[in-house]
Parts: structure tokens; sequence; C-alpha cells
């Protein structure tokens, strides 16, 4: 689907049904759900609104029905439960399931956000996740909604266990090289390419001189991350 073209949902909407797995009654909820505030400050006379009260719903009813999940299938203190849901409905998460599934192809935003592919654009994409699970509760009612969150989230919550994903993997792999080799990591940045707007940072960590692991991200922050999590890896720390 273009990010432009007033009836562009509309003509799509058997493969967003499909994408989705959903079966839509009212187009105008989905066409919201899809509507970044942007791009109608481009169309003035888009009969609209954007997405961000369904962004609202949606992310309420998510964390209900990741909690309910949680807490009728583990035993688990509170703190554990917390650590988990909040890695599987953080923003991150949201907007890496929205890749998965192809949903940026249906996304309408401006020229300017449509020429941001970094951070900015995947907070966009969490967004935008939150409003369909928002649009498929009031079009469908909660247990379409629950369906659609176990399908395409819950679903990767053995991932995140299995890779202890709802750690801090910077302090974790710190305390685990301090723990198994006595040394506190480093990272260094190995290359950054793109514009100031849609930046690419490489980082490596290091303990001592010796490179263990190499990440990506569009921040410094988010590329040391990684290359904590792919460090965790190659040491078999997880």
């Amino acid at each position: 689907m273009e990010n432009s073209g007033e009836n562009s949902l509309q003509m799509d909407v058997a493969k967003f049904e499909k994408v989705c797995g959903i079966t839509i009654n009212d187009q105008k909820i989905f066409l919201e759900s899809m509507t970044h505030r942007s791009y109608l400050n481009e169309h003035r006379d888009a009969d609209r609104h954007h997405n961000e009260r369904l962004e609202f719903l949606g992310d309420a009813v998510l964390e209900l029905v990741v909690t309910e999940h949680l807490f009728s299938t583990f035993t688990n203190p509170e703190g554990d439960m917390t650590a988990w849901r909040a890695s599987l409905v953080n923003g991150e998460m949201l907007a890496r399931v929205a890749r998965e599934m192809g949903i940026e192809e249906f996304l309408m935003m401006s020229k300017g956000e449509a020429q941001d592919t970094g951070r900015a654009r995947n907070y966009l994409l969490a967004n935008a996740m939150e409003a369909i699970i928002g649009a498929i509760h009031l079009d469908s009612g909660y247990a379409q909604a629950t369906e659609f969150i176990h399908k395409f989230i819950i679903a990767h919550l053995d991932e995140v266990l299995e890779k202890k994903l709802y750690l801090d993997p910077k302090s974790y792999f710190q305390e685990q090289a301090q723990e198994h080799e006595g040394v506190t990591p480093h990272y260094e940045v190995i290359s950054e390419e793109g514009p100031d707007h849609d930046r690419t940072f490489v980082m490596g960590i290091f303990l001592g001189k010796k490179e263990i692991a190499q990440g990506n991200g569009s921040s410094k922050q988010e590329a040391q991350r990684e290359a904590a999590r792919k460090g965790l890896e190659v040491k078999g720390w997880l």
C-alpha cells in the first residue's frame, strides 16, 4: 500500500486482512489505525482522525492480554512476570513484530516521516501495532484482539525466556564478564554512516583487547545493547 492516496486502505482490505489474520467490519477504523498525525498535516481534507486514540486503547488491551496470559500460565513472582511483560510490549518488540508482519507497507504518513527509517520509524511502527489492536477490539471485540495478540506478540515469549531478552543485555553481560573472567567490558565504535536523522552505528563489545561481538543500531546505545546480546550468545552466558 502506498503512503499517499485517500482510498489506499480500502483498495487493499483483503491484503490487510490477510496480513493481520482478521476480518474487517468497519474499514474506517482500520484506515484510522494506519494514519499518522503527520499525514493529516499534508492532507487537510482527509475525512478521518489520526491513530493516537486507537493507540491509547490498544496499549491498554495489549497489556491486559499479556498480563492475563502470564498470570494464568506461570506461578512466578510479580517481579519476574513484570519483566517478561515489558519485553513483550515494549516499542522495540512491537516494531519488530510490525516489520515481520509487513505493517510498514500500510502506514500513511507525511513525506518527511516516510524518509526517516531510523528510531522515529520504529516508534511509529510500535504505535501502529497498538492502534491495530485498539481497532480490532472496537471492530470485533476483546476475544479477537486477544487472538491477534497471542498469534503475533505472545508467540515471542519462548524466545524472550530462552534468550533472557527480559534482562538488560549490557548489565547482564557485565555481571557475567566480571563473574567468569574478572573483567569489565567496554564498547568501541566500529563504524557509523548515514545522515544525522537516520544514522547507523556499529559498536563492538570488548573484554580487554579482544572483541567479542558487534551490534548495529540507530543509536550508539542501541548498537551496544545488540552487541551485548550477541556477546552473551558467543560466550554461552545466556
